[in-house]
């Protein structure tokens, strides 16, 4: 499908299943972060208990220009499937790469805020709901709070806690949600989880270097789940400077 790009867009190739996804580096470009998040994503345990379901309703909250959906589709089958971001010029560029996937079947983008995701698509919709939420909690001495790259990076319009709150209410019984987020938050992280009935059953740090602190982790909580947590193999994403891992090249689908 011909699709019209704007001043500063690109379209780039995704590596896997033909997939492409129209970013505007002056804005925001997804990264590393999104990409490990949809590697994370079990397709075990994201479907129903029953034998019989083939698919599952799936809601991604921030989703930027709706590169962890778009992945997604290439590793399970999804009933329906809907993309929440807040900046429109972002949900403009998320629109249009389902259009170029020819993905409007199963995904649909909306312009709305995470905080009113229950108000949009109901409570108890969605066997799996997913983001990669603005990191950063501190605000202090942003020049521009309104810019699109502090608002994909700061909590600028939206919390930690509105977050999970809000994949809580979306969510069914059992239905799964999927973060990523930074180390040094793990303890808040835990705590709001378990305030929202989210509980922690998967977890996967990931390492720059194997000689260096963690700087990202993946997290999997389940709503109503009952207690206790698989710690995952660890992912190390650099061999040596400028050459990944044989994960991380599996992961990107080289």
């Amino acid at each position: 499908m011909m699709i019209n790009l704007k001043p500063g867009e690109r379209i780039d190739d995704l590596q896997r299943n033909n997939l492409q996804i129209i970013q505007d580096p002056d804005r925001f470009c997804f990264g590393m972060d999104a990409v490990l998040l949809s590697g994370f994503v079990s397709l075990k345990n994201t479907r129903q208990n029953n034998a019989k379901e083939k698919s599952v309703k799936l809601l991604d909250m921030c989703t930027g220009t709706g590169i962890i959906p778009i992945l997604l589709t290439a590793k399970m089958a999804i009933e329906e499937g809907f993309c929440l971001e807040i900046q429109p010029d972002s949900a403009d560029m998320a629109r249009r790469s389902v259009q170029l996937n020819n993905l409007d079947n199963v995904l649909r983008v909306d312009l709305g805020d995470v905080k009113e995701a229950s108000h949009i698509y109901g409570k108890a919709r969605f066997d799996l709901v997913t983001c990669n939420p603005p990191y950063m909690a501190n605000t202090h001495g942003l020049k521009n709070p309104t810019d699109a790259k502090a608002i994909a990076r700061h909590e600028v319009l939206c919390s930690l806690e509105d977050v999970i709150s809000q994949a809580s209410l979306t969510l069914k019984p059992q239905g799964r949600f999927c973060m990523v987020h930074r180390p040094q938050r793990l303890a808040e992280i835990f705590e709001v989880l378990q305030k929202y009935r989210l509980e922690p059953k998967r977890m996967q740090l990931v390492y720059p270097y194997v000689d260096r602190e963690p700087n990202m982790v993946l997290i999997e909580a389940v709503r109503g789940g009952k207690r206790g947590m698989i710690v995952e193999k660890p992912i190390i994403v650099y061999e040596s400077p400028n050459k990944y891992t044989d994960e991380i090249y599996q992961i990107y689908g080289y």
